[in-house]
């Protein structure tokens, strides 16, 4: 299966962000994508910039918190398996955990690909001014990777934050803000425009 650059740009976004590669064998994968129900709009842009690997619509699934007994809707959709993806799949994960390869600079094709993982991972805050990528449970020397590999391919300030429990972040101060959203209003999807710096 062949792909354009744009669309392994956004493969990688989704993969660095809330992407999930489900190994389907030995070589194939497929990647599956998840995100509260109000987001499904924005679901469906992603599935529309791989029209080779999703087919349908997404599904709507109710799920209930542990803890608050609360009941969530959420949708997601899973792609075709392909070698594709499997051959993503062994790249970013090892024994099952999500790891952030050391050529990442070279995986950040370009600014769709930072545009869907900040939409997937991100924050603004308007108080501050400040955005953040929450990066979760990786460890301090992939998130050191993935700082520098931004700040050389993307020319965005950061640095790491350790959040404790909620793992690493990196942290854009307010002056890179406008560049952030020069980024995501390429991309502009509206569903997901709070994310964007006002």
């Amino acid at each position: 299966m062949k792909i354009t650059k744009e669309q392994k740009a956004a493969l990688i976004g989704m993969i660095l962000g809330d992407g999930y590669l489900q190994s389907t064998g030995k070589k194939n994968a497929r990647l599956r994508l998840e995100h509260r129900a109000q987001h499904y709009e924005y679901l469906v842009w992603k599935m529309k910039l791989l029209p080779q690997l999703f087919q349908g619509k997404p599904k709507i699934i109710k799920r209930q918190h542990p803890l608050t007994k609360r009941i969530y809707s959420y949708v997601r959709c899973q792609s075709n398996s392909s070698p594709l993806l499997g051959k993503l799949r062994r790249l970013f994960y090892q024994d099952g955990q999500k790891k952030i390869p050391e050529n990442i600079e070279k995986l950040l094709i370009d600014d769709l690909t930072f545009a869907i993982w900040f939409y997937d991972d991100g924050y603004y805050s308007k108080k501050d001014g400040y955005c953040a990528i929450y990066l979760g449970k990786i460890s301090f020397a992939e998130a050191k990777l993935l700082s520098q590999a931004i700040t050389n391919k993307f020319n965005l300030k950061n640095k790491v934050v350790d959040k404790k429990n909620k793992g690493f972040m990196l942290y854009f101060p307010a002056s890179e803000k406008i560049k952030i959203k020069n980024i995501l209003q390429k991309y502009f999807v509206p569903i997901m425009s709070y994310k964007i710096p006002s």
